[in-house]
């Protein structure tokens, strides 16, 4: 019986790791949109940007509808990541469940740091939404290429 359970939980070690990894960074990407409302200010400045005419009540209104979305997406992120690693944990459909979560998490993340609209070219300031994009995509992608490509236990 160990034989067998050592070899189930070590049978997706590769990608394991790379979702802690993901699971990891999606809390540094869920404390940057708050970092930047409690100590940049950049997401307020974009606003401002975008209507100069507006008074401080109406810019902080639209920053933190920012900063809310940017949370909410990311606390959904968080629990993509958490069921991606409970599936490769419990061996049940992990390339399914691994690759969803990428393309779902990856196509959220590409929409939210590029959509815009008038007078935004973009809600979320390029840094931020590039940074977020970037720093999910990485163990994301390696996650999905060792639960495709992974060694035969």
């Amino acid at each position: 019986m160990t034989v067998q359970e050592h070899v189930r939980t070590s049978r997706w070690q590769s990608t394991s790791q790379a979702l802690r990894i993901g699971v990891g960074l999606q809390v540094v990407c869920l404390a940057l949109p708050l970092l930047d409302l409690w100590v940049f200010g950049s997401i307020e400045r974009h606003v401002e940007a975008a209507y100069p005419q507006w008074d401080a009540s109406d810019v902080a209104k639209d920053r933190n509808a920012i900063v809310v979305a940017l949370l909410i997406v990311g606390v959904l992120g968080l629990a993509s990541w958490l069921v991606s690693l409970w599936a490769a944990r419990r061996d049940r459909g992990v390339r399914a469940t691994v690759t969803t979560m990428f393309v779902l998490g990856l196509s959220t993340l590409a929409a939210i740091a590029g959509a815009g609209g008038d007078p935004y070219d973009q809600y979320v300031p390029l840094w931020l939404g590039s940074t977020i994009l970037v720093l999910l995509a990485l163990p994301g992608l390696a996650a999905v290429l060792a639960a495709w490509f992974r060694e035969r236990a």
